[in-house]
């Protein structure tokens, strides 16, 4: 686990070259085909070494959910189990794992035409105000959320006017049974490393092409902005950038701002994970001590 940018593939490819072991995605972005670049997902090289899963299971336009990632994540942990080998869950979608932890509730399924009613009203009053009607049906989910997180608010209130209960209500009576994690996070001990860390990266997803990859997403004529997929940090502000609403400059301090206010979200989020076993991400040694803590784990003692 950690923040984006803290090194927990490299942590996880050093732990596959000593173990037997097969890694499960734990991220939000690499499920979507064609998106490879801005989402920074593991060369072709890297899952022809290791075996990876739940990477490029849906296109773009299609929606994922918490519910289909706890189905996919325990069919592919079950699967790596069947083989003798050891699942190795990476990445930094944190409700993702809390939902594989602590389980989930049977949810309401989507009700596109109250779903459209909300996008409605918030193209006439603002995710600031809907953000405000949710506080008043729902105020512990409403407190998570920033009033500008419109996705996430969206289906909070249409949870709650589909069904009439509160999404919270529902997270907190989780049914299906959750699983038993050993967590180890990488977390940086200086922020502003992370941060140059994260723009550098993101320097180098532009010179490896990142623009010309949403370039020909935005040339299949089925895409928006506004889809889950097209929301993920960077291609919303590379959008903008081809729709000609920001220049160049804007567009990379814009996503690089958003990849740190990500890396803040999944920070909080790790902090309330008690469970956890925290490694510098900036120690010089920081791969060697992830590797040294994942052997601690039972199914991985003892092995060559």
């Amino acid at each position: 686990m950690g923040p984006t940018a803290s090194g927990k593939s490299a942590a996880a490819m050093a732990l596959a070259a000593r173990r037997p072991i097969e890694i499960v995605s734990v991220d939000s972005a690499l499920v979507y085909r064609t998106m490879d670049i801005g989402t920074a997902k593991p060369s072709p090289d890297e899952r022809a070494r290791v075996p990876h899963h739940l990477i490029d299971l849906i296109d773009p336009a299609e929606a994922y959910s918490a519910a289909r990632f706890v189905a996919d994540a325990r069919a592919a942990i079950d699967a790596v189990r069947e083989r003798g080998r050891v699942p190795v869950l990476v990445g930094g979608t944190m409700l993702y794992f809390k939902a594989l932890r602590d389980g989930l509730d049977e949810m309401p399924s989507a009700d596109l035409a109250v779903r459209a009613d909300i996008e409605r009203e918030a193209a006439t009053h603002g995710w600031d105000a809907m953000h405000r009607a949710l506080a008043q049906v729902d105020p512990a989910t409403a407190a998570r959320l920033a009033p500008f997180d419109a996705q996430r608010i969206s289906r909070a209130l249409e949870v709650h006017r589909s069904s009439g209960r509160r999404l919270s209500d529902l997270q907190r009576g989780a049914s299906s049974q959750g699983l038993s994690l050993f967590a180890i996070s990488l977390e940086p001990s200086d922020r502003g490393v992370l941060h140059e860390r994260i723009a550098g990266r993101f320097d180098a997803m532009l010179a490896a092409g990142f623009l010309d990859e949403v370039a020909a997403l935005r040339a299949r004529g089925d895409l928006d902005p506004r889809l889950p997929s097209m929301r993920c940090v960077g291609y919303r502000q590379a959008w903008d950038f081809l729709d000609g609403t920001i220049d160049r400059a804007t567009m990379r301090e814009q996503a690089i701002a958003a990849t740190r206010q990500l890396a803040k979200r999944q920070i909080t989020w790790l902090r309330s994970w008690s469970e956890r076993t925290v490694v510098d991400s900036l120690a010089p040694d920081a791969i060697e001590r992830v590797v040294d803590l994942a052997t601690q784990f039972p199914p991985l003692q003892g092995e060559g």
